[in-house]
């Protein structure tokens, strides 16, 4: 299997290279002390810089955005990024996307995918469930998706990788798997961050927890320590890994470093 890896940018930006396909994931390119906007009057400031900004990407095969928020889809992002790129998104996001003028933008259902196909390779892009919010407090928080790459070369080797989009952990996630297949990797946007005194994302202990239930080869975490909204540190995550016995499984990237994602 050739290069399946992930560059960490920040936040939840990474770009991912599989096979013969790059991948931007949830742009967000502001500057360490500016704020996200993240609707109803909210926003968080940045505590980190980013390693990369959109003229330094390299050429780029399409976007794959969790949600639109301001830590997920900024300014820059919106000024910047090709607006030719495609983006997949949620059906909400997408709306918003093209108004913009991000006139590829696409929006998947959950379960719906689509394929790109090149030089005898096929990427697969599933978009899976996702809560952003428990109960009533849902309608806040705009729809987010997961999402599975599924990467296959000719001769039908299989890379799968999940990115977790901002989910908080439920028992029904397992679907993912159960209907998509194992993972070789899973992308676990954690940070436990609160919102009008409400978790919204996973923090450490529902991350560990996640990677108990979906059983993936390897968790590489992001979206942890970027803004002030986030309250629980990497080092949550990893103390809950250990005491679960999954340590093994974890492989954490700095800003601007790349991992194999296998």
């Amino acid at each position: 299997m050739p290069d399946t890896s992930l560059e960490f940018i920040g936040t939840a930006t990474t770009v991912l290279r599989l096979g013969p396909f790059t991948l931007l994931t949830d742009p967000n390119f502001l500057h360490r002390g500016q704020r996200a906007y993240l609707g109803k009057g909210l926003w968080s400031r940045r505590l980190t810089e980013p390693s990369r900004q959109p003229a330094d990407l390299p050429p780029l095969d399409g976007v794959v955005l969790s949600h639109l928020h301001g830590d997920h889809f900024d300014r820059i992002a919106r000024r910047e990024l090709d607006h030719d790129l495609p983006v997949l998104t949620t059906a909400a996001a997408a709306r918003t996307l093209r108004r913009w003028g991000f006139g590829a933008a696409r929006g998947l259902e959950t379960w719906e995918s689509t394929t790109w196909q090149r030089d005898g390779w096929s990427l697969r892009v599933v978009s899976v469930p996702g809560v952003h919010a428990p109960g009533p407090a849902r309608a806040l928080l705009p729809p987010v998706m997961g999402t599975v790459l599924e990467l296959t070369d000719d001769a039908g080797r299989l890379h799968r990788t999940y990115l977790s989009g901002d989910t908080l952990r439920r028992p029904w996630l397992r679907e993912v798997v159960e209907r998509t297949g194992p993972l070789d990797a899973a992308v676990l946007h954690l940070g436990g961050t609160r919102v009008l005194g409400l978790t919204v994302t996973m923090d450490g202990e529902q991350g560990a927890e996640l990677v108990e239930l979906l059983d993936p080869a390897l968790a590489v975490p992001v979206h942890h320590d970027d803004y002030r909204a986030f309250r629980s540190p990497l080092s949550d995550f990893l103390d809950a890994c250990e005491r679960r016995g999954l340590g093994s499984r974890v492989r954490t990237v700095e800003r601007g470093d790349r991992i194999a994602l296998v």
